[in-house]
């Protein structure tokens, strides 16, 4: 049987914006290097919710357009 998509936790303009302070504060520094992986590690979560909304707005548009998904992400 094949798996359905999960919806990620947040909505993606949320985890946009807090990905967006994430890269902010690493950018400005002043983190201790604990602060810092943690915000690292923060990001990159925030980067996959972000990355699994924009796959799923791809599969949708492709599926609105009679397309295959592969169809959709070929550049």
């Amino acid at each position: 049987m094949a798996e359905t998509p999960q919806t990620p936790e947040i909505p993606y303009e949320q985890a946009r914006d807090e990905l967006i302070s994430v890269v902010q504060k690493l950018e400005v520094g002043g983190t201790s290097l604990d602060e810092s992986i943690a915000l690292w590690e923060r990001g990159e979560v925030l980067a996959g919710i972000c990355q699994q909304w924009l796959d799923g707005a791809r599969s949708r548009l492709a599926a609105a357009a009679g397309l295959d998904a592969e169809d959709a992400t070929d550049d």
